[in-house]
């Protein structure tokens, strides 16, 4: 019986097995996703992926990418979400390919580069060229060429160095140069007239002298020109002096904008952009000297401005940048009815706020120490009055180190040599620095311990002498 029973068991084992192999052969066709076509591959190259939710199958990929008939079935009918491009293993032939595709980015990053710099390089040149043509160049001109300049100080600063060594002056455009017309000759003989400033005795027979030159026609500006152009210095000085009076009209336009520049300050400075613009005219172009020199006088007082106008100078070219801050700060403060934080100056302005705090520090004027506070100049109480100084000693306790100093020389005086530089040494009394017995004995060549006795005999005789009780009033 147990044979007869083995014998079934196997039979029905073996039976299974058959039936086994048929269903999987039948899963295969129809649910099993099917092998690639190029299934002939080593071990290294399979990739056993992660099953997904939907899909618990693994694929196995080698050199070749296409899918079999079933696959793309399924694919298609979306009932797999397994994306085949990445089941396949990068082969070595990709790795290259990925390679070369790297290089030839960074040599495509490096030529727009080189084509930027290019660029760059010609709108600098094209510039220069138009600033030669009359002698400066607008602000407004520097922004239409590089419209985010402010980003970039550095090409800034190479900007300026261009036009400087071409000669070329930078003219401050928007708040700082009021883009005017033509000065008028009705404007020009109502420039010599100050009604609302009082004018010390000079600054009037100044005028007075410049009231009386005539005006100059175009003919004769013209005249002029070509004289000056000759090497006529007598012209030079005629065509100077005739139009004196057109400073004038323009520096009474920035009066009051420097505490440290008055009128007079101002005609000065618009005297040497009048003497530049003489130099540089070009009569061949066709513009009337009025207009011509009009630039060149507002540039010599604005650049005054910002050279002398403040105790610490800013560079001309942040001046605007300072500018268009206040004008920020101002609107947001009518907006909110409050002083502004750096934060909603940043947000009005687009600036980073780090850049927001540079320009607040900047843009602070400077107040001397000296300075009356109210009406009365003359008397009254000054800034540094309430200003707490912690650097300087107060008289009073300078007069009582002084007392002090001349009482201990007194007392050093009765000790030797040797036991004044030991004294001196080891409590700083000279150089405000205290030595190590070590260090006072590697200078007098002996060991620590001798210099411990010397200096407490020492300081025992200090305390027996009738002066150290001076001393003892200090500490006190």
């Amino acid at each position: 019986m147990n044979k007869s029973s083995n014998r079934t068991t196997k039979s029905t084992h073996k039976s299974n097995k058959k039936s086994n192999k048929k269903s999987n052969k039948k899963l295969s066709k129809k649910h099993l996703i099917p092998k690639n076509k190029f299934h002939k591959q080593s071990t290294k190259s399979v990739i056993n992926n992660k099953p997904n939710k939907k899909n618990k199958f693994s694929v196995q990929s080698s050199k070749g990418n296409k899918l079999t008939k079933n696959r793309k079935k399924l694919v298609a009918a979306g009932k797999s979400k397994t994306n085949p491009k990445n089941l396949i293993q990068q082969t070595p032939k990709k790795r290259s390919i990925q390679k070369l595709n790297a290089k030839k980015n960074n040599k495509l990053a490096r030529s727009r580069k080189k084509t930027e710099a290019n660029k760059t390089e010609a709108k600098v040149k094209e510039l220069v060229n138009r600033g030669k043509s009359r002698g400066f160049v607008t602000q407004d001109e520097i922004l239409k060429y590089f419209p985010s300049i402010e980003k970039d100080l550095d090409l800034l600063e190479k900007i300026y160095d261009h036009l400087s060594e071409a000669n070329i002056e930078v003219v401050e455009s928007g708040d700082l140069l009021l883009a005017e017309g033509e000065v008028t000759p009705k404007e020009l003989e109502e420039a010599l007239k100050f009604d609302n400033i009082e004018l010390p005795d000079s600054v009037q027979s100044y005028l007075r002298e410049i009231g009386k030159v005539p005006l100059l026609t175009p003919e004769e500006e013209k005249e002029l020109a070509k004289k000056i152009e000759a090497g006529d210095e007598q012209s030079r000085q005629k065509m100077i002096e005739a139009n004196l009076r057109l400073v004038v009209s323009i520096a009474k336009r920035y009066v009051g904008r420097s505490k440290n520049l008055n009128l007079l300050d101002l005609i000065q400075e618009g005297n040497i952009g009048l003497t530049r613009a003489v130099d540089k005219f070009n009569y061949k172009k066709g513009f009337k000297f009025s207009t011509y020199a009009t630039w060149w006088i507002r540039q010599a007082i604005t650049r005054a401005l910002a050279d002398q106008g403040r105790t610490i100078r800013i560079p001309v070219h942040m001046v605007e940048t300072i500018g268009k801050f206040q004008r920020a700060r101002r609107m947001v403060l009518q907006n909110l009815g409050r002083e502004p934080s750096a934060e909603e100056i940043a947000r009005e302005m687009g600036k980073p706020l780090s850049e927001i705090r540079y320009l607040m520090q900047i843009s602070q004027d400077t107040t001397s120490l000296n300075q009356p506070l109210g009406d009365d100049s003359k008397g009254g109480s000054e800034v540094s009055d309430f200003v707490a100084d912690t650097k300087n000693i107060s008289p009073d306790n300078y007069a009582s180190r002084q007392l002090l100093k001349e009482n201990l020389r007194e007392v050093m005086s009765e000790l030797t040599e040797r036991e004044q530089r030991i004294i001196e040494m080891r409590f700083g009394l000279k150089d405000n620095i205290p030595h190590t017995l070590e260090e006072v004995g590697e200078a007098f060549n002996v060991t620590r311990e001798r210099i411990r006795q010397i200096e407490a005999k020492t300081l025992d005789k200090i305390k027996s002498l009738q002066k150290t009780k001076k001393l003892q009033e200090f500490l006190e």
